[in-house]
C-alpha cells in the first residue's frame, strides 16, 4: 500500500469515544497519515452528559482550508461525519474541490439522523444542504434513517428487501455513487450492511447486539475508510468494519461505568491485522 494522507473533518467530543476521538486513532491504525480538521469542539458528547461545553469552529475553516491551499497540501481521501451547519457543508465542498487529489475519494457520512428522526441540531435546511455534499461524493455511508431524508422516503421500522432496493434505487436516482447502507436487518436478531456499487447489491449479514454503544456509527465509518484506503475492496472493507465494530460492542458489554462509548482501542491490533 502506497503511503496516503487522508484528511477527515467532523468534530471533537474530547471526552466519549466519538468523531474524530474515534477516526483519527482508526485511520492511523490502518496505516493513513492522519490530517483532521475540527467542525466543533465539545467538552464531552451530548448523549448523557449534561452542562457540556461547545464552541463552533465554523469561521475558522476557511483559514485552515486557504492556508493548506497556499502551502499546496493535498490529499488522497477526504472523509466527513458530523457537520454543524449549512455554511460548513458549503465549506467542505470548496475543499473537496480545491485540495483532494484528482481520482482520489470523497466519503461522507451523513451523520444527521437515526430511529426515524434528525439529530435535534439540524432541520429540513441541514438536510437539503447536505443532499448536495451527499450526492456529489463517491461513497456515502448513510443507516436507513438518513437514507430516507436524503430520498424523501417514508422510514419503516419494518421492512423487507423491496423496501430496502427501492430506497437504494432512490438514492441512485438522486445522484448517489457507491452506497453503503449499514444497520439492514431482515430477520430478528442480525443485522447487516448492504454494499451498493455499479448498481449491484451485495450484503454483508452479522450479528445484532440489543445493548449497543455511542459513537459506533463513527467506529464502523472509520473502520471502512481505514480498510478501503488500505487497498481493500468495497465488500471487504464493509465486512472489516463491521466484524470490528461488532467485537468492540461485545468487548464493552457488561461494563456499567463505561455506558459513555465503545471500548475500541484494546482490538485496534484486530483492525490492522484485518487491514493487512
Amino acid at each position: 500500500m502506497n503511503y496516503k494522507r487522508i484528511l477527515t473533518i467532523q468534530d471533537i467530543s474530547c471526552v466519549g469515544q466519538c468523531s474524530l476521538t474515534v477516526a483519527l486513532p482508526i485511520l492511523s491504525a490502518c496505516g493513513l497519515e492522519t490530517a483532521i480538521l475540527p467542525s466543533a469542539v465539545l467538552s464531552t458528547h451530548t448523549a448523557g452528559f449534561s452542562g457540556f461545553t461547545c464552541r463552533d469552529l465554523t469561521d475558522d475553516i476557511p483559514g485552515i482550508a486557504a492556508h493548506w491551499k497556499k502551502e499546496k497540501i493535498s490529499f488522497d481521501g477526504i472523509y466527513t461525519g458530523y457537520l454543524g451547519s449549512t455554511k460548513q457543508i458549503d465549506d467542505v465542498k470548496a475543499i473537496v474541490r480545491d485540495l483532494l487529489k484528482p481520482g482520489s475519494l470523497c466519503i461522507v457520512d451523513p451523520a444527521m439522523a437515526d430511529n426515524g428522526k434528525l439529530y435535534p441540531a439540524f432541520d429540513d435546511a441541514y438536510v437539503e444542504a447536505m443532499k448536495t455534499l451527499a450526492f456529489s461524493a463517491d461513497i456515502i455511508l448513510p443507516n436507513i434513517t438518513e437514507a430516507c431524508y436524503l430520498t424523501g422516503m417514508n422510514y419503516r421500522e419494518n421492512y423487507d428487501r423491496a423496501y430496502i432496493d427501492e430506497l437504494l434505487k432512490r438514492l441512485d436516482e438522486a445522484g448517489a455513487k457507491t452506497v453503503i447502507l449499514t444497520g439492514v436487518g431482515y430477520v430478528e436478531g442480525r443485522t447487516g450492511v448492504v454494499v451498493y456499487e455499479n448498481h449491484r447489491y451485495a450484503y454483508y449479514e452479522h450479528k445484532r447486539i440489543a445493548n449497543g454503544c455511542h459513537g459506533t456509527g463513527d467506529v464502523y465509518a472509520s473502520a471502512f475508510v481505514g480498510a478501503l484506503m488500505h487497498d481493500k475492496s468495497m465488500y471487504d472493507a464493509a465486512r472489516i468494519a463491521a466484524d470490528y465494530t461488532v467485537a468492540c460492542i461485545e468487548y464493552t458489554q457488561g461494563d456499567a461505568s463505561h455506558w459513555y462509548g465503545v471500548k475500541f482501542e484494546p482490538l485496534l491490533g484486530d483492525l490492522i491485522k484485518a487491514c493487512a
